[in-house]
């Protein structure tokens, strides 16, 4: 895991998550009410531990996940993570999503640590395109989105299979110029 990478914010570090981070990763994330709307929710710590493991050893490299943990300064304690999905080969769109634990929610962390990885991604990786993959019932994480300058593109209905489920994804994206204009 490529631990050089450390982004500092004003109350939060966030860091590449690593194999340590086992269990904390697997009690925020396996709260099934909390997390409905994610994709992946862990039933046991080697679910956890399996997701860290395939954690891409080295950030933008095409066709892979890189999950930073997000951790509070004030205690060093990981409260969530932030995933970027690198799936254009060109390097210029990459996807984010961010999951926080239950107790953490509305104190603004969210917002604080993808503001940075915003600012990480267009400034220091020079991309041109960030999107998010939203489930349309989320309404939570839309207000947050857009409150962050992302503006909806695309409403699929029944466009994922979540065990044996389909449900509806909205994209929402910012480009580096929109970002740029309100920085």
């Amino acid at each position: 895991m490529e631990e050089s990478i450390r982004i500092n914010t004003e109350r939060l570090v966030l860091r590449g998550l690593n194999a340590d981070d086992t269990e904390a990763v697997f009690k925020y994330r396996s709260d099934a009410i909390t997390n409905q709307y994610q994709g992946w929710i862990p039933k046991t710590l080697d679910d956890a531990r399996l997701f860290i493991a395939k954690i891409a050893p080295d950030i933008d490299q095409y066709n892979s996940w890189f999950q930073f943990g997000i951790i509070k300064k004030e205690d060093g304690e990981l409260i969530g993570d932030l995933g970027i999905h690198f799936f254009d080969e060109d390097k210029y769109q990459v996807e984010i999503g961010c999951t926080l634990a239950k107790n953490q929610h509305g104190k603004g962390f969210a917002s604080e640590a993808l503001n940075a990885i915003i600012r990480y991604l267009f400034r220091d990786l020079n991309k041109r395109r960030i999107i998010c993959s939203i489930d349309p019932r989320n309404a939570s994480s839309i207000k947050m989105v857009e409150a962050l300058g992302f503006r909806k593109e695309a409403h699929f209905k029944q466009s994922i299979l979540i065990d044996g489920e389909w449900f509806d994804d909205v994209i929402y994206a910012l480009l580096k110029d929109e970002w740029e204009m309100n920085t």
